[in-house]
């Protein structure tokens, strides 16, 4: 069995890249992307030229502007870019199918038994570095026999060891002393020649099979995956690379640092597996057609809907789904596209539920010169369990029969969502609370069901408008005594029913119960309006009357 064989590959700029692959290339000047912190706003990604002018990762937004006055600022999109690396896990896909995301910026890719496809491991690293000069990426790439022995050499391997000064350092020099050695060394003075520039990049290290050890030993701790905390403590130690931690008592490292660390070097070295979970492929129900000749009618783009529907609800079928969201795109001949979605009140895999749906949007379609491809694309799918009805006969009827109308409020759902949106659209379920205000919930009614069971009864009658409790300029004591203010009018009662007695919950501070319990009354007013007061006698805010509702 070969030698297992990881890749690596690290995108350290993929966020200013991808800002600049949508602008095509029109970037000509510095150009930072920024990462909220929630204190401040610091750079999380950057293109080469601002690099170039000193500007660093983690540096804040005020420091960078004075640094270069003229850098281009964006804001961090984390979705884009994330979408961003799953397109290029899909172009990594060619050198082996068992490859993951190491988010945020970076591949991890099992080579075992796929490099002799390429010509050689070299052969790979080139390949990938031509590729990414014509995607205008920047790479850099390992490959090892651990995935955390890849990873650092796609890191730290051109990256020179981090220097952790203190008073007592003994490997401190003078600049001067540095500046001759650097003489001695010149080519011209016998020391080795200048390398050839090659036409590519070159975008990683390779460590030979079972040379791991050697090839981290020079390697900085930061490659082992270590907190930065852990990393200082480390240097403070003189433990600054690989290979000094390697050397050290484990049991020493584990009572000073836990097992993180030792964790880490087991796996970089290979003595504790590390496996990699490759990424599922994202399963895609949609279907498309090409037409011959462009069309523009209404009735043309309903005549391909129905051709394309049947198959779209086969494939759902297949997998067990229900399509809870749908998406029509036409092609136009102009190479511009025009999209639609609707959404429905439950998952659906029949095509007869889909359809009239989409014929409603038809009108927001403009075909321009003409359409040439058709595509519908269930963008949001669920579960979908087929019912079937069980039992004695009659028992067997009933669930037929209301299996059988089902569909029909939920296509109603789905229809009047199609004009307004279904998050308009609500229905009243009954709550666990004997609080007038919490004694009921309104619950989106494409994303719940009915209620099938009787609704709980309430002591007492309730009105139908309910109010925000509004003061009443009336005496203090708990019965009405005579006429009261309300809503800046003289109100003269004729009939007042009650009381209802109501406490609050106890177990919550709500802030409209602070004052205490209360006596609900029925109140009929010579008007004619019938009123829902009633009278708080007091807790932490002081007593009084309140209105509560009106009935009918």
């Amino acid at each position: 069995m070969p030698n297992r064989r990881i890749l690596s590959l690290w995108f350290p700029r993929l966020g200013a890249e991808r800002l600049v692959r949508l602008e095509r290339g029109t970037f000509d000047a510095p150009l930072v992307v920024l990462r909220d912190t929630g204190q401040m706003q610091v750079i999380s990604s950057l293109n080469k030229q601002a690099e170039a002018l000193g500007l660093t990762l983690g540096q804040p937004v005020r420091d960078a502007q004075a640094v270069c006055p003229e850098v281009i600022i964006r804001l961090q999109n984390v979705q884009a870019e994330a979408a961003f690396l799953a397109a290029i896990r899909r172009w990594a896909g060619k050198f082996s199918p068992w490859l993951a995301e190491d988010a945020p910026n970076g591949l991890v890719i099992d080579l075992t038994g796929c490099v002799h496809l390429f010509g050689g491991e070299r052969e790979v690293l080139e390949q990938i570095a031509r590729d990414c000069v014509d995607l205008g990426l920047t790479v850099r790439a390992g490959i090892a026999d651990t995935l955390g022995a890849a990873w650092a050499l796609a890191r730290f391997a051109e990256k020179s060891t981090a220097v952790y000064r203190s008073s007592d350092d003994i490997q401190q020099e003078a600049r001067a002393t540095r500046a001759r050695a650097v003489k001695r060394r010149h080519w011209t003075r016998g020391g080795t020649p200048p390398q050839r520039l090659d036409t590519l990049p070159r975008v990683g290290r390779i460590a030979p099979p079972g040379q791991t050890r050697s090839i981290l030993a020079d390697l900085p701790v930061a490659g082992l995956r270590l907190t930065t905390e852990i990393q200082a403590d480390l240097a403070r130690l003189g433990l600054r690379r690989i290979g000094d931690l390697a050397g050290q008592p484990r049991a020493g490292l584990v009572r000073r640092f836990g097992k993180g660390v030792v964790l880490r070097l087991d796996q970089a070295l290979g003595s504790v597996p590390e496996p990699i979970s490759p990424a599922a492929p994202a399963a895609i129900f949609a279907v498309r057609m090409t037409l011959p000749e462009p069309i523009g009618l209404e009735a043309d783009l309903l005549a391909g809907i129905n051709r394309l529907l049947p198959p779209l609800c086969e494939r759902l079928r297949a997998g067990g789904l229900g399509a809870r969201a749908v998406r029509l795109q036409v092609f136009r001949t102009d190479q511009t596209m025009q999209s639609v979605d609707v959404g429905l009140a439950r998952a659906a895999d029949d095509a007869e539920r889909i359809r009239p749906l989409l014929r409603m949007k038809l009108g927001d379609i403009d075909a321009g010169f003409g359409i040439d491809m058709l595509r519908i694309e269930a963008i949001q799918t669920e579960p979908l369990h087929h019912r079937c009805a069980t039992g004695h006969l009659e028992a067997g009827q009933a669930v037929a029969v209301r299996l059988a109308a089902g569909p029909v409020l939920d296509d109603l759902i789905g229809r009047i969502g199609a004009r307004i949106g279904l998050e308009q659209i609500t229905r009243r379920h009954p709550a666990s609370s004997h609080i007038p205000e919490k004694c009921a919930q309104m619950l989106h009614a494409a994303w719940s069901d009915a209620f099938q069971s009787d609704w709980p009864e309430v002591p007492g009658p309730r009105p139908i408008l309910l109010l925000r409790p509004e003061p009443l300029k009336a005496p203090d004591k708990p019965r009405l005594t005579g006429p009261f203010l309300w809503r800046g009018r003289d109100m003269h009662w004729v009939i007042a029913q009650g009381p209802e007695r109501i406490a609050p919950e106890w177990w919550i501070d709500e802030p409209n119960w602070r004052s205490g319990v209360r006596d609900y009354w029925r109140v009929t007013c010579e008007s004619g309006e019938r009123l829902w007061l009633y009278y708080a006698h007091g807790g932490t805010m002081s007593s009084g009357w309140f209105c509560h509702g009106t009935f009918a």
